[in-house]
């Protein structure tokens, strides 16, 4: 369409769009595909004895329901901001060294998951701990659900293990928390006052060579009025760390009026506890047993390795599902 791209804006909102749709398209013609495979294969079996078409009918079978299921899951997906790109933070928490180790796991485990979906992964800022892991870190990821998805994760997280930072080998307890929020568009109105905004530009730090920064390009934008400071130092430019700066800063803005705006109390006050004892949403335990289990649903898998190696999905189908339940008249009551 002629002009279509004078305004990038709006062209790169239409494009997501677009995809959202083809995506949701193509989903049906390719599960219509699997189930007619699926009939034609099953005829063969049972009118020929066709043992090899029996094989591969149980095969696709299992294919569809595997991506039948997925699709289910998309439906799960509606709420307004759920198609969105997602802007995670990591924060260490109570445990000095510990926790800052357990928010490097938490971050690559997040890194992971969105790796296996294809999606992309830019890190904004870290904060390197003292001696390992992080004390924060800011991350977007770009794709197709990924804050729908991501949501799920948001809340502190809690690690049993023994410790690799104590020469008597015994057993600690980490926190750290993850907070998710929508990468929100110009469709949605943020007002944002220059008044109410400290802005504050220092020299980007990093771990040495060629790629670090030496320039007085970092940002750290505070927003006085609810306290939250929000740094970028990834990017080469001051202005390029100011844009992404305030993306982040929308996007904290509107999961905070979101929050305001929530029926479910308790759940609201859940995510505002200490990153510590109590507070936890989802609990990885690695010594004695190994067992990761989902607080709010009660979903647990004893493979802990491969969740944090980024085995997301059936915590996060279980969150979707238990999400929808608690929305139903006689939990609302």
């Amino acid at each position: 369409m002629e002009g279509f791209w004078d305004d990038s804006t709006n062209a790169a909102k239409i494009q997501k769009e677009k995809s959202v749709l083809e995506e949701i398209v193509n989903t049906y013609v390719h599960l219509k595909q699997l189930y007619d495979d699926f009939d034609v294969l099953l005829e063969f079996a049972t009118t020929e004895n066709d043992e090899s078409s029996a094989e591969e009918a149980i095969g696709v079978y299992k294919n569809f329901l595997s991506e039948f299921q997925a699709a289910e899951q998309k439906v799960l997906l509606s709420g307004e901001t759920d198609p969105n790109n997602a802007i995670v933070q990591v924060n260490a928490g109570a445990g000095g060294t510990e926790s800052c180790d357990w928010a490097y796991m938490l971050l690559r485990m997040i890194i992971r998951w969105a790796e296996s979906k294809k999606f992309k992964v830019q890190v904004l800022d870290t904060q390197e701990g003292d001696s390992a892991g992080i004390k924060s870190a800011t991350l977007t990821i770009t794709g197709n659900y990924a804050y729908g998805l991501l949501k799920s994760e948001s809340g502190v997280h809690r690690l049993v293990r023994l410790s690799p930072f104590d020469s008597a080998g015994r057993r600690h307890t980490s926190f750290a928390s993850l907070f998710v929020s929508p990468e929100i568009d110009d469709t949605i109105e943020i007002d944002i006052q220059d008044k109410d905004l400290r802005i504050d530009v220092y020299r980007a730090g990093g771990s040495g060579g060629q790629g670090v920064n030496t320039t007085d390009s970092a940002v750290r934008i505070t927003h006085l009025p609810t306290n939250i400071v929000v740094v970028c130092q990834n990017e080469r430019s001051q202005l390029q760390n100011k844009a992404q700066a305030m993306k982040v800063l929308r996007s904290r803005l509107y999961e905070l009026e979101m929050d305001k705006r929530r029926a479910k109390e308790a759940e609201l006050e859940a995510n505002k506890k200490d990153i510590a004892f109590g507070a936890q949403i989802r609990s990885y335990v690695l010594h004695p047993y190994k067992l990761v289990k989902d607080h709010r649903t009660d979903f647990e898998s004893s493979q802990a390795e491969k969740v944090l190696e980024g085995d997301l999905d059936e915590f996060i189908d279980a969150y979707l599902r238990w999400q929808v339940e608690m929305a139903t008249p006689e939990h609302e009551s």
